[in-house]
């Protein structure tokens, strides 16, 4: 007997069958990024704020108090856990197959958020490189300001088909698109 073990994006049948072009507004699933929780032990925070600031394929994503997210799109598990175990004072986790990443850009990208989340997204308040955990669709999400009109959002496997339809419904009014990243 042979089993399948490809992998299967769990938004595949949110997407599948309705991509286009993108269009200005746009919503980008990232099929395989790696995420891992960062906990920085009593007294460490500040140095393992400084050591993830300067891992380099990373991105780090405030959490709260000496916790953070440290995000990669570009290399892999043993990659970015090599790096992040090598950080004094820091417990690390993998929970890429527990997080599902998305970006939503564009010119209406605030409009559009502006209806799922209950922050200020102006950009002189919620600056680029900027990130919080917060309600997002009525689910906990770490959101991040990665460019002047581009966010990223980081949700729980088990709730990420229910903020993709949400932020698709937000969206509809400013013809958002979806997709995967290739």
């Amino acid at each position: 007997m042979s089993i399948n073990l490809l992998h299967r994006h769990v938004l595949e049948d949110h997407i599948s069958g309705f991509e286009t072009d993108p269009n200005p507004n746009h919503l980008l699933v990232i099929r395989r990024p790696m995420i891992f929780t960062v906990l920085a032990h009593e007294g460490q925070g500040t140095a393992v704020a400084e050591a993830l600031w300067n891992a380099p394929d990373v991105a780090p994503r405030f959490c709260g108090p000496s916790e953070w997210l440290a995000v990669s799109r570009t290399v892999g598990a043993e990659t970015v856990a090599g790096m992040l175990s090598d950080i004094a004072g820091a417990s690390v986790v993998d929970q890429s197959d527990g997080q599902v990443l998305m970006e939503i850009s564009g010119p209406s990208v605030r409009k559009i958020l502006g209806r799922c989340v209950a922050v200020d997204l102006h950009p002189e308040v919620f600056e680029e490189g900027r990130s919080a955990t917060m309600l997002c669709c009525h689910v906990a999400a770490n959101v991040a300001r990665t460019g002047a009109d581009t966010f990223e959002i980081v949700v729980p496997r088990s709730f990420a088909g229910s903020v993709f339809e949400e932020l698709t419904d937000m969206g509809r009014e400013h013809a958002l698109t979806r997709g995967f990243a290739d």
